[in-house]
């Protein structure tokens, strides 16, 4: 559906919308394809006037690995790509910030970088058991911008949310419940995201949508005062030394 990438599937059940990221044997890892996906859902998922929520996964084992560290490594050489990447990034957080349909995040295995920022954006999370978070940014000298920093703030406290953007600290499930990072862990996080689709499907249209938008307001107001600096800041990070000379140990160890 909607004329996307392959590695972004959309399947209709009914009125709701399964979304499954679908690199499953590079872990979801965001490409530039998938990225361009990304960017280009979420305003086709609002103008699909019979889609009433939506529940996101990965395929196989993992939500998303996050960046895949070839595409990392043609962002720091490549400015027009970056260029591109970097808007795409922020269609991707406002897309999701300012969707009118409901977005339940079902999380089946590890959520890093990019993947950690799709829950982040979502409006409800179940997590499996052996699942975890992880904005590993900082550890590959890149600054988040459209990672945990922008939103983990209205999720957590500051410190919380400082603690793990700054160390880049994996966030085992169990803990990302207690701090508020997702809803629910839970053994079957699909059957579970798809029954609250289901229950959301019972009430009233409006009314839901309408909240969700009242309850946003506060999230895109703080990712705009962010989102700016956070950009620029990521488009530079891009072309520092401690990023090129990380990220080439990175892809010298994939070969």
């Amino acid at each position: 559906m909607y004329d996307l990438p392959d590695v972004v599937d959309v399947q209709s059940d009914g009125p709701i919308r399964i979304i499954t990221l679908n690199r499953p044997d590079a872990l979801n890892a965001v490409n530039d394809d998938l990225h361009t996906g990304l960017a280009r859902l979420w305003p086709r998922l609002g103008d699909d006037r019979e889609a009433r929520v939506a529940v996101l996964t990965g395929a196989g084992r993992a939500f998303s690995a996050g960046g895949d560290f070839a595409y990392l490594a043609e962002l720091s050489r490549d400015s027009q790509l970056r260029a591109k990447t970097i808007a795409h990034g922020r269609d991707i957080v406002l897309g999701m910030a300012r969707c009118r349909v409901p977005v339940i995040a079902a999380v089946n295995g590890p959520a890093v970088g990019l993947g950690c920022s799709l829950v982040a954006l979502s409006d409800i999370a179940y997590i499996a058991e052996t699942a975890y978070l992880k904005d590993p940014h900082v550890q590959v000298g890149l600054v988040a911008a459209d990672g945990g920093p922008l939103t983990w703030p209205l999720h957590t406290s500051l410190l919380l949310a400082k603690e793990y953007a700054l160390t880049g600290a994996k966030i085992e499930a169990a803990r990302a419940r207690e701090m508020g990072l997702v809803n629910h862990v839970v053994a079957d996080p699909l059957s579970e995201a798809l029954a609250c689709a289901k229950r959301i499907l019972e009430l009233p249209r409006q009314a839901v949508e309408s909240t969700k938008r009242l309850l946003n307001l506060h999230l895109e107001r703080a990712v705009l005062a962010t989102l700016d600096f956070a950009t620029t800041a990521e488009d530079l990070s891009f072309q520092t030394e401690d990023f090129r000379a990380v990220i080439g140990k990175l892809t010298a160890g994939k070969e």
